[in-house]
């Protein structure tokens, strides 16, 4: 009788290191799936802005062709993206960014202009860092 009680409560103890295990492992592929979402969302929001800004040095948004429209509608894509994987900090500074990002004019020398120009890289230096710090602590 002895023997069937160690038994039976060491297969219990197995099973439920098992069932633990499992449960570990399984937000663990969660936590790194999450991770590899807002990395790549990431990564194409800020990829569309850089280009969309580096287009914007020179002319307008709205009088140019399908170049910068398909810049903005990856930057939306990747925006909506944001919107679904991550916290309402870094969405908040992904907004200030692409509403940044759409009133931006050409520099046209223009020092104003100029300066607005570094004002928009900083915030997009400030989502950055924001990302980097959510999908570290992911």
């Amino acid at each position: 009788m002895e023997n069937i009680l160690s038994v039976a409560i060491g297969a219990a103890i197995g099973l439920i290191g098992v069932v633990l295990g499992s449960w570990f492992t399984a937000r663990r592929q969660d936590r790194l799936w999450l991770r590899e979402q807002k990395l790549k969302a990431g990564i194409g929001f800020n990829t569309a802005v850089v280009q969309l800004l580096d287009h914007l040095k020179e002319t307008r948004l709205s009088g140019d062709g399908p170049g910068a429209n398909e810049l903005a509608n990856r930057m939306q894509e990747a925006r909506s993206a944001l919107y679904l994987l991550c916290a309402g900090d870094t969405v908040d500074l992904a907004d200030a960014l692409a509403r940044r990002v759409w009133s931006t004019r050409p520099t046209d020398g223009r020092d104003d202009r100029r300066a607005e120009f570094r004002e928009t890289l900083d915030l997009l230096r400030t989502f950055t860092l924001q990302l980097r710090q959510e999908i570290a602590s992911s």
